[in-house]
């Protein structure tokens, strides 16, 4: 017989193993089994049947009668299940005590550590390329009025770029303003051009600008993410920024507006 999977998940919340679980509801359903019999009728492995029905032995949820073949039988429901609250309510009573004696250890920790702050942490220095990609996803995801962005390859978002797709239309679907400068010979790569497409019909306000000086994302004029070429090792060596600073992110949105102005519109897409 199939055993209920909400009234086995209702044990296991008072404390039950999922075996143990399904042998004790498996029990109640007769008189006594075999521990092969029960194995049989809870669907637990034969190798494993014993020792779960000992510790529910142990826990007083069931008791053995010894004989030519040991059988086993559950304890009443009301019992076991008290017995079951009653250990639930030791174990958060130990966890209280415990938490209250962390509190008074961790207390002087956390007091201490607020008189030690780093003028620079509101910055943060990334040079994996997986590491500035989730970070773009994030700045992305964190954006809930406006999103500006120089785009110029290399690209860290994966090509299909879902979490820009889906910041983008939320943000246009609330009234917000999603607007991004790309290079203008971005259109001669089909890929990328692809990537506009795709943009623009989730309510991106793209145009087109023959150079830009970095990769920028600005979001809500408040978080920046920009990279910073190497000047000594060239081009392909970037160490990645993401900056939580107002008045940074203000003033790279006047430098965002004024290559905005000289950008041109692109072709119908």
């Amino acid at each position: 017989m199939e055993l209920d999977d909400t009234t086995v998940n209702r044990l296991m919340s008072l404390g039950l193993a999922r075996y143990e679980a399904r042998i004790y509801l498996s029990l109640l359903r007769r008189g006594s089994y075999t521990a092969a019999e029960v194995a049989r009728e809870a669907d637990v492995p034969r190798q494993r049947v014993y020792d779960v029905l000992d510790a529910l032995v142990r826990r007083q949820l069931a008791t053995a009668r010894p004989g030519r073949v040991t059988t086993y039988s559950a304890v009443p429901p009301e019992p076991a299940l008290a017995r079951l609250m009653s250990a639930q309510r030791e174990a958060v009573d130990r966890l209280e005590r415990s938490s209250q004696e962390l509190a008074g250890l961790l207390g002087p920790l956390w007091a201490q550590g607020r008189q030690h702050t780093d003028p620079l942490d509101y910055i943060e220095v990334l040079r994996d390329p997986k590491a500035i990609g989730e970070r773009f996803a994030d700045i992305q995801f964190q954006a809930r009025h406006e999103l500006l962005t120089f785009c110029k390859p290399p690209f860290v978002a994966p090509p299909e770029n879902t979490a820009g797709i889906t910041a983008v239309r939320r943000l246009h679907q609330s009234g917000g303003t999603v607007r991004a400068i790309y290079l203008s010979d971005t259109l001669a790569d089909p890929e990328t051009a692809d990537h506009v497409r795709r943009f623009a019909a989730a309510g991106e306000e793209a145009r087109f600008a023959p150079d830009l000086p970095l990769k920028l994302v600005i979001a809500d004029a408040s978080l920046v993410l920009c990279d910073m070429p190497d000047p000594v090792a060239g081009a392909d060596t970037t160490t990645t920024l993401f900056i939580e600073h107002p008045a940074l992110a203000a003033c790279l949105r006047l430098a965002f507006d004024t290559v905005w102005a000289a950008a041109r519109p692109g072709p119908e897409l």
